[in-house]
């Protein structure tokens, strides 16, 4: 008897395993979103500074810290700490009148697209295990990252085009690792493709599209012999998913040598949609190209588009670093936003902004008393901070959950990384329990053993 996983793995009849598993994915019920960008703030952004108005907080500020602190809680720079207030104004703007920080005015414009998740909270304080939990549902082991888990359980919707690709992704550092798009012990034809480099978005294009020694006609050629060699010794030896993969992702390229080129071309756009994004000025060019690039892709058909921005770790100079950061990425999100909109895409897709944690409402001071006050940031704090959804079937312009009076911890409305993920997936169509990978005699999931589906703040 022949079972399942063996006809698929010697079915290699012009396409590998994983290409004939994609052919058999599907939703598990109707979905509200069909594909996602994921905007990730690496280091945590101090929610109290952005959107987490706190009047004890700032009414307060300069007092010595009265909160008890976690059993054997230790960070440089903590002792003697005082409440430290939002180094801004707030401003109340949208409808219903949402506190946000003057530091991001026009995302403040586009409040009423927004839902905002005031109770996140994760597991790790420290920036790798968090930033890992984040992009694959656990802090320790390599697991999928989500992008690969969607492409799994819906397939592309573009043959010519990855159907998970990361932005400029971040590569070095806290928490800087291939793992954030990798597909783990999912084949690896579901893994992210990386466009550029960090910081380099103007220069991103995909790499080893074609080889301009060959003709199309040679590489056509090429190919058919791969394939046809792969075929034979799946037939003698198995199907091998890492090969079937590389060879899948030569197909991809020759494929993509037509379609991708025109994609990433921003110049196709008007003057009106590049000024929308902040493209050609000096603090928003890079960022807005990125995520001009993410519209497009998702306009042709990709099915989970990831873009990394660094530089939110502010454990010193708050005041000076934060409205760096936020003039960096305030109007290429909001164009973003708009853009979507007025295209007619935001209705299905996704769209979810967010650090790893966020900060503590007391300050930091690294150099021990040598530096003065205002030079002072924050502590990591997974126990309560900010994230916020648009598009894709959630409620537009409403804020769910809470932390408490000084946004030490949340309170209310309280949501996990588990439950973030079970609710993308839910409005993809996905069942968190039901999408499942065999792998070392268990089924795995995105969400591990836990997650709930956050439906107060679905339509």
């Amino acid at each position: 008897m022949m079972t399942r996983h063996d006809f698929l793995r010697r079915s290699a009849c012009g396409f590998g395993l994983a290409a004939l598993q994609s052919l058999l994915a599907g939703p598990h019920h109707a979905a509200r979103a069909k594909r996602v960008i994921f905007l990730f703030m690496q280091g945590g952004p101090s929610q109290m500074d952005l959107f987490d108005y706190k009047p004890a907080l700032e009414q307060r500020h300069s007092q010595p810290f009265s909160l008890a602190l976690p059993k054997n809680y230790e960070a440089p720079g903590i002792r003697g700490t005082r409440f430290f207030g939002p180094i801004g104004k707030f401003v109340r703007r949208g409808q219903r009148g949402m506190l946000i920080s003057e530091m991001l005015p026009h995302l403040g414009g586009a409040v009423d697209d927004i839902c905002f998740l005031h109770g996140m909270h994760a597991d790790s304080e420290a920036h790798a295990p968090a930033i890992r939990q984040l992009h694959t549902g656990h802090s320790v082991q390599v697991r999928p990252s989500m992008g690969s888990w969607v492409l799994y359980g819906l397939g592309t919707e573009n043959r010519n085009l990855p159907g998970f690709i990361t932005i400029c992704p971040a590569l070095g550092g806290d928490g800087g690792t291939p793992q954030l798009y990798g597909s783990g012990f999912l084949p690896a034809s579901y893994q992210g493709t990386p466009l550029g480099r960090t910081g380099k978005a103007k220069d991103a294009r995909f790499g080893y599209l074609g080889d301009p020694t060959r003709t199309p006609d040679d590489q056509r050629r090429q190919l058919d012999f791969l394939a046809a060699v792969n075929r034979h010794d799946a037939h003698r030896a198995g199907a091998e998913a890492e090969l079937d993969a590389r060879v899948a992702s030569f197909e991809l390229a020759f494929r993509m040598q037509m379609e991708a080129p025109t994609v990433l071309d921003l110049d196709r756009e008007t003057d009106v949609t590049k000024a929308l994004y902040g493209i050609g000025e000096k603090e928003t060019d890079d960022f807005g190209r990125q995520c001009l690039m993410a519209r497009r892709l998702v306009e042709a058909g990709v099915r989970f588009v990831q873009i990394t921005d660094g530089g939110w770790d502010h454990h010193g100079k708050l005041r000076d670093s934060l409205p760096v950061r936020c003039k960096a990425v305030d109007k290429p999100i909001a164009g973003l936003l708009a853009d979507l909109k007025g295209r007619g895409l935001l209705d299905d897709t996704l769209l979810l902004w967010g650090g790893e944690f966020g900060r503590t409402p007391f300050d930091q001071d690294l150099s021990q008393g040598k530096a003065p006050a205002s030079d002072r940031g924050r502590e990591h704090n997974p126990r309560g901070f900010t994230m916020f959804l648009a598009g894709g079937g959630v409620k537009p312009g409403i804020a769910h959950g809470a932390t408490d009076e000084f946004g030490w911890e949340a309170v209310e409305g309280k949501v996990h990384i588990h439950d973030l993920h079970a609710t993308m997936l839910h409005q993809l169509g996905l069942d968190h329990e039901r999408l499942t990978y065999r792998y070392t005699g268990r089924d795995f999931r995105l969400t591990d053993v836990f997650g709930r589906v956050v439906k107060e703040i679905l339509l």
